[in-house]
């Protein structure tokens, strides 16, 4: 299908059946007067030099696309490229959409930026954010991800912001949206609500994936210069898809680049510990759109599980949805050992600690590497560094001296 690129970023939020804007009647004029003023501001050059120069400056881009040499000798294959979004400021992919709704919410003349976050890097992004532009901020945040992720929840306050623990539903990153829905719905006027993902109503999956698109549009300038083609395939870890989209994007009509979606195995996919929407879910409406999602047979929400706080969400963005019922993108996934063996293997290889989201797409390109010609090319975009997830890995990994440690710290 051609200019999908345009399908993806078209202004009435639709993709195929998927997407929408379904919001309480209270919530419609918030969205109507966030989708104008971002269409408007796409479009004006100060803007987007003002991003540009801060993107640059302060975020650090561009953000280095790297040949794993070590790690193509071991799998005996196809070329290995990353794109290490992790040396991006904050540590992840997250940054590119905070800052570019940063600036879109000062413009609005918002005082008050609230979001929702799992893993806490969108949230330690948002924070770092309005530190920079000074603006209030409120974060939530289920109590699972929180004892998940402290050491981002550390950061974040130590930023200025305000940790609103979420103690409905699962505690994790479904009930945190759910919290942020309310919040924005008490206070709209002086609120803008900065979704972390390419989820949610219109213009919320539009808006992320245009800010997210540079991270795609990188990795083709960056690899046609350094091997003089594009890369044959792409793959991603797949949560609600803000690094994905981002990363597929400018690749979309170019249809000779197969593309790879990887989501949460968790414990395994046959009962319900995993987050593999496009595996074992259907198609449903829910925070304000239709897509795909985790649902029992009356549309409830099923919790979720996976080892890595990030990919631990029952939905997943209507663009992808779409993607996948049109073919253009595979899904497929990874169970939680296999996200550690190798999470472990990147580290001794390379000696890179890619966050444990990352680390899903890492262990598909393990898997299908070593399948492809020597003179074939995967490029897998590494969305976070592992920093994070020290208490997660250690633990998973049995590591008593490091436990030991922290109990020495505890009694001292």
């Amino acid at each position: 299908m051609k200019n999908l690129k345009k399908i993806i970023l078209n202004s009435n939020g639709r993709f195929g059946e998927f997407g929408g804007r379904f919001v309480p009647e209270m919530l419609v004029e918030v969205m109507d007067e966030l989708k104008k003023a971002f269409f408007k501001i796409i479009k004006d050059k100060k803007f987007l030099a003002d991003l540009k120069k801060l993107q640059k400056s302060f975020t650090g881009r561009p953000t280095p696309l790297f040949f794993c040499e070590n790690l193509t000798k071991k799998l005996k294959g196809g070329k290995i490229f990353l794109k290490n979004e992790g040396l991006l400021h904050t540590g992840a992919h997250k940054m590119n959409h905070c800052l570019g709704q940063g600036l879109l919410a000062k413009i609005m003349g918002k005082k008050r930026v609230i979001a929702e976050t799992g893993a806490g890097q969108h949230g330690l992004a948002t924070a770092t954010m309005c530190a920079k532009l000074d603006l209030q901020c409120v974060i939530f945040m289920g109590v699972k991800d929180i004892a998940r992720q402290r050491p981002n929840v550390f950061w974040m306050e130590k930023l200025g912001a305000k940790v609103q623990p979420v103690k409905d539903g699962g505690q994790i990153l479904k009930d945190a949206i759910n919290a942020a829905l309310r919040e924005l719905m008490a206070d709209p006027e002086n609120t803008h609500y900065l979704l972390g993902t390419v989820c949610g109503p219109h213009p919320y999956p539009v808006m992320n994936t245009f800010f997210q698109k540079i991270v795609g549009e990188e990795v083709k300038k960056e690899f046609l210069k350094i091997e003089g083609k594009l890369p044959d395939k792409l793959v991603a870890c797949v949560g609600g898809g803000s690094n994905s989209m981002g990363f597929f994007y400018d690749f979309l009509d170019d249809k000779n680049v197969e593309m790879i979606g990887v989501e949460a195995g968790g414990k395994g996919i046959k009962g319900d510990q995993h987050a593999a929407r496009f595996q074992k879910g259907s198609v449903g409406i829910s925070e304000g759109m239709k897509s795909y999602f985790l649902q029992d047979s009356e549309g409830q929400m099923k919790n979720t599980d996976s080892i890595s706080a990030g990919l631990d969400y029952s939905g997943v963005g209507p663009q992808l949805s779409y993607l996948k019922e049109i073919g253009r993108v595979k899904f497929t996934y990874a169970q939680d050992k296999e996200v550690l063996k190798a999470w472990e293997i990147l580290a001794k290889t390379e000696g890179i600690f890619p966050a444990l989201e990352s680390a899903h797409a890492l262990a598909e390109v393990i898997k299908i590497a070593p399948k492809m010609k020597k003179n074939e090319s995967i490029v897998f975009n590494m969305s976070g560094r592992g920093d994070k997830d020290l208490f997660i890995v250690s633990k998973a990994m049995g590591d008593k001296s490091f436990k030991d440690f922290l109990k020495s710290q505890i009694n001292s």
